[in-house]
């Protein structure tokens, strides 16, 4: 006999604890199914920033900004072609809604820095929270824990159950078993991007993007695939933020994530965190930054060249995507980041950095050497730096010799890479970091038909229901996730009411 909760979150990530805390806080009896062996998804890995206006650490730092500027400047991230794909009434009814959700999340306990510039906003808006954005899982599993309501992990959502026209509850299999749950108020759809799901890549970008990855081996579309099942409209499916290159994840825990992020612990780090100097913020948010960031372009476009795993260079590094695409052919999908003197030296000091989270942090070479060496290598000689990563020197020594010859004679001065000591960075991957298509949804998260009516009993958050919007800056995507949680979870348990 199917167990029976009001309202069923399928996923435990960012988007579907906000949904599920937010419906628990309403009285609510709450069942959230999470496939993996713990919540978090992608918010659970990234840095955290959430980007708001009208803040009141905006207000405590005197900055007076508001939902409609804040509206104008997002317009400004992406390029004109993107920007042209997006919802604009649904950003602007988020961006009216997310510092609401932000002091929700200050009254779960959570603390934030900040907040931080980052251009184009003409405003400061981004506030990272403390100390990563694990705190902000942490923090709704308490608040969940403590309404009672349920979370059950390696449990996959499989298919929709449905009386009529209304969605009823889930199958799900838990821990190997096939198992029904009904909801009496509403199932939430909240299981992340599908930026690693192959097949809908290729379906809806084109087949040339099909062997590069998703950062998270396990944004794999699910919700997607159910939405559409239910009939749902979903728009924007070949929208990504990438492909882009980015440093393949460490197999060591960034510090952040052995820090507390909860109890009295974690509110002690938050208090002490807010009255520390910018320099400590900017060292703790840089750990993160060397893991999930990506290198810049201009590394590229100052000389910089890519090998592969034969210490070949296999693609002209400027042209984008075809970088990206030709690096996912690759042996292992895998290559290296050649850097001479000239370079180490310039990427050493502002303003060329290896990686950035804007106007926070910087990453020059020494602190990839410092943070990361797992992907940094050193050698006097082109052959000790090939050596040090496997790469067979001669072919290195070959590839470079190319490179030099095909420059135009008036770049050779400037572009050329010919004195050591040297540096390899890698290995780097093409990746997807993540994806904007979704289901629509209205204002009240209900998932909508392609005829425009809602689908009764559904409804969809975060990366799954984003409606049409483009979110091109940092802190966007969190912030959706957490605010379209909370509105549906309100939404859920007013319904019937």
């Amino acid at each position: 006999m199917a167990e029976t909760f009001d309202v069923i979150a399928g996923g435990g990530g960012g988007s579907g604890l906000a949904a599920a805390y937010s419906a628990a806080e309403r009285g609510g009896s709450v069942l959230v199914l999470e496939k993996l062996p713990q919540p978090g998804g992608t918010t659970g890995i990234a840095v955290g920033s959430f980007t708001a206006a009208a803040t009141s650490l905006q207000r405590k730092a005197g900055i007076d900004d508001s939902p409609e500027q804040h509206i104008e400047d997002a317009s400004n991230f992406p390029p004109d072609e993107i920007e042209a794909r997006n919802a604009e009434a649904m950003r602007a009814f988020f961006m009216r809604e997310a510092a609401t959700t932000f002091e929700w999340l200050r009254g779960l306990g959570l603390s934030f820095v900040g907040p931080s510039p980052e251009p184009p906003n003409r405003q400061p808006r981004m506030h990272n929270v403390v100390p990563g954005a694990k705190a902000y899982i942490a923090a709704l599993q308490i608040g969940l824990r403590r309404k009672g309501a349920v979370l059950l992990s390696n449990a996959s959502v499989e298919q929709l159950l449905r009386d009529g026209e209304r969605v009823v509850g889930v199958e799900a299999v838990v821990d190997g078993t096939t198992r029904e749950f009904r909801a009496s108020r509403g199932v939430i759809l909240a299981a992340g991007d599908y930026a690693n799901n192959t097949q809908m890549i290729a379906e809806h970008k084109g087949e040339r993007y099909r062997d590069i990855e998703g950062i998270n081996p396990f944004a794999t579309g699910d919700g997607h695939e159910l939405a559409k099942r239910a009939g749902a409209k979903l728009v924007n499916m070949d929208v990504t933020y990438g492909p882009e290159l980015r440093f393949v994840p460490s197999s060591k825990r960034p510090f952040q994530q052995w820090l507390p992020t909860s109890g009295i612990a974690g509110r002690v780090l938050g208090e002490v965190a807010t009255r520390l100097p910018n320099w400590v913020m900017r060292s703790m948010i840089k750990r993160l930054l060397v893991t999930w960031q990506h290198p810049e372009n201009a590394l590229f476009d100052d000389g910089a060249i890519l090998l592969n795993r034969n210490g070949q260079r296999f693609v002209e590094e400027t042209e984008y995507p075809d970088r990206e695409i030709a690096l996912a052919a690759q042996p292992g999908k895998i290559a290296y980041i050649l850097l001479n003197s000239r370079l180490i030296e310039r990427y050493s000091k502002w303003p060329h950095f290896i990686s950035t989270a804007p106007d926070i942090a910087y990453a020059y070479v020494a602190d990839y050497a410092r943070l990361r060496p797992d992907v940094t290598h050193h050698g006097k000689s082109l052959a000790e730096v090939a050596s040090r990563v496997g790469l067979d020197p001669e072919s290195v020594q070959r590839s470079m010799h190319e490179y030099n010859s095909a420059l135009p004679e008036c770049d050779k001065d400037v572009m050329a890479l010919e004195s050591g000591p040297w540096a390899l960075l890698g290995p780097v991957k093409a990746y997807f970091t993540t994806t904007e298509g979704g289901a629509v949804v209205n204002e009240q998260m209900q998932v909508i038909e392609e005829n425009g009516n809602t689908i009764p009993g559904l409804y969809a958050v975060g990366q799954n229901g984003l409606s049409g919007m483009i979110l091109w800056s940092h802190g966007l995507h969190i912030a959706w996730a957490m605010t379209s949680g909370r509105l549906a979870g309100v939404a859920v348990m007013e319904e019937h009411s």
